[in-house]
This record gives structure tokens, sequence and C-alpha cells, in this order.
């Protein structure tokens, strides 16, 4: 059977094939620092293999910023790096380069946002309160970001806040294979609270060990009153599970709890390190034998606490990041 051949364009006319690549293009990607995330951001452009943009930032003498950003985005695919701890300023600023970027002609804004501030306050648990965390959605939405990368939030339905794409990646990827190194034989994982159970049972069912919770009563914010301790933890090791740690209260009284129910070690794996107030001071002087946490929030720099333990993200991020690029799937980032 002949080859059918094509026929030759006539004259005057153009064949397209000529003039026309089967290739994708893709856009030009832009890694950028702002101030709460310089080290991290670093980090991740070091394992995406690109450099981070050139930017300024400008303050007046009141304070108010000004964000430059000195190189061209226009078409551009742009990353903004900020975790929004000590959220005010940090908000503030991530809202103002998103904007900067937007009256530039990015092409795609994606806000990379490691630790999201005021996702605790996901609901109204009492009269005459705000839902912040629908409010910094929104914000978000109003500066013109088209999408949130982000990690552990403190409810999986803060996603649904956001009218955009949400990458939420989970910090399994990270702890699980960092904890497959280690002797976990006589290990039990457990919750500070009822509110994480699921986040604790991921570990318990993964590893095939047991599950304690420990029921915690507040009588305020940052707080916790009492603590009792459901399950057997005799002769165990326990690691505690969550997604923060903030003044460090509730770890530290967990700690304490577990301790005095027989158990032979604590530990805590924690996503964020927001470490606030006395946290420092608590976790030294706590029965916790180690706290394990990610670098989505910098530690002081002038303190340091020898059982802290910090994992780094940047790769995980790096990888969300070319996924998205390449309009990959980031489900292959997920652990099991």
């Amino acid at each position: 059977m002949e080859k059918s051949t094509a026929n030759p364009p006539a004259s005057g006319q153009t064949n397209l094939s000529d003039h026309t690549s089967t290739d994708t293009i893709v856009p030009e990607v832009k890694l950028f620092a702002c101030t709460a995330s310089k080290e991290l951001s670093k980090d991740i452009a070091r394992q995406y293999d690109a450099p981070l943009g050139d930017t300024s930032l400008a303050r007046f003498s009141d304070g108010e910023m000004q964000t430059i950003i000195n190189e061209s985005v226009r078409g551009a695919y742009t990353f903004f790096i900020q975790s929004t701890c000590q959220p005010h300023d940090n908000f503030v600023e991530l809202l103002l380069w998103i904007d900067t970027a937007k009256r530039a002609s990015a092409g795609y804004i994606t806000a990379v946002v490691p630790y999201f501030g005021y996702a605790r306050q996901d609901r109204k648990d009492k009269p005459r309160v705000p839902i912040s965390a629908k409010l910094m959605a929104n914000m978000f939405t109003a500066a013109g970001v088209d999408r949130i990368m982000t990690m552990d939030l403190h409810a999986d339905q803060v996603q649904g806040f956001f009218d955009i794409p949400v990458d939420h990646l989970r910090s399994e990827a990270i702890y699980i294979p960092y904890l497959e190194k280690q002797d976990l034989s006589k290990v039990i994982f457990a919750s500070p609270d009822v509110g994480g159970v699921k986040r604790a049972r991921i570990y318990a069912k993964h590893f095939g060990r047991e599950l304690v919770i420990c029921d915690k009563y507040r009588t305020k914010a940052n707080e916790v009153a009492a603590m009792t301790v459901i399950g057997d933890v005799k002769g165990a090791d326990v690691i505690l599970v969550d997604d923060l740690v903030d003044t460090a209260g509730t770890l530290c009284k967990a700690a304490d709890a577990l301790i005095e129910k027989g158990a032979n070690s604590v530990r805590a794996i924690c996503t964020h390190p927001v470490l606030s107030g006395k946290a420092y001071e608590n976790i030294a002087n706590s029965k916790l034998s180690e706290l394990i946490v990610c670098d989505t929030i910098p530690l002081r720099a002038d303190l340091h606490e020898p059982k802290i333990k910090v994992l780094s993200t940047a790769n995980l991020f790096a990888r969300a990041i070319r996924n998205t690029v390449e309009h990959k799937s980031i489900a292959a980032l997920f652990h099991g």
C-alpha cells in the first residue's frame, strides 16, 4: 500500500506546518521571596534550580510598604513565597506583591503560603465573632491571585473558603519517610485534642500502631485547664501529632498527662512552629523529649532549643511548583 503524499502549497499559499510547532510553549517561571520566608524561598529556588526574582521593599517613615519588582514578569508564571505568621504585616505585604504582579501583566499568579495565618478562625464558635479565615481568602481573591499553594491548613474545609484553586500539601510526605527510619516498635500515636484525631490516625494506620487521644479543656484561648488521656500508653513511646504549636501549652500538658499514665517517652511532630509567648521556655521545661517541626515558619534566631528539630519542606514545594507549571497532577506528592 502506497503512502499518501501531501500536495505542496500552491504559489502564494503558506504551508502552516512549516511555521507551527507541536511543542508546548512553557511560560517563563519567576520565583519571588517575601520578607517572612526568605530562607525557605532560597531553598525552594535551589531545589527548583532557578534564581529568585529581583525585588525591593520600600517603607515610608510610618511603616507603609511599597513593593517593587525590578524585572519584567509580563506573561510569566509568578510565585510569591510568604508564610503569614505574625500575620498583619506579612498578609498585607503578600497582597501588595500580588497586586504588583497583576498590574505588571503577569500571566498567572500563585501565592505560596506555607503557613496560612488566621486558619484557626474557621467558624463562629461563639456569638459576634468573625470567620477570619474566610475574610483572608476573600482578600487574596480581591487582590487578583490565581492560585493558592499551602500546607496543613488547620481544617481541610478552609480550602472551600477560596473561589480559586488551592493546592493543599500535606506534611505526611515529609514526616512519614522520616519516621520510617526510626525504631517504632514501641510507638503509639496520639492526638493532643479531639479535633486532631483524623490527623493522628493517618500515622497510626500507616504504621499499624495504636492511637490514643488527649482530651483537653480550655478556659480561654492559648490556656489549657485540664487534660485527660483516653487509651493505654503504659510502657509506650508516644508521638503526638498536631498541625501547629503556638504557646506549646497543649503539647506540654499532653506530655505531662501521658508520662503520668506510664508512657516511656513523649515526642511531638507539629508542622508549623508558631512558637509565640513562652513557647520556647515551656518546651525546655516540659517532659517532651523532642519536637519535630517543618520550616514553614522560621525559628527565632535569638533562641536555640536543642529539643526542636526542623525538617525542610523546600523539595516538596519545589516539586509542587514544577507540577503546576507543567500542568501535572500534584497527587503524586501525597504520601500513600
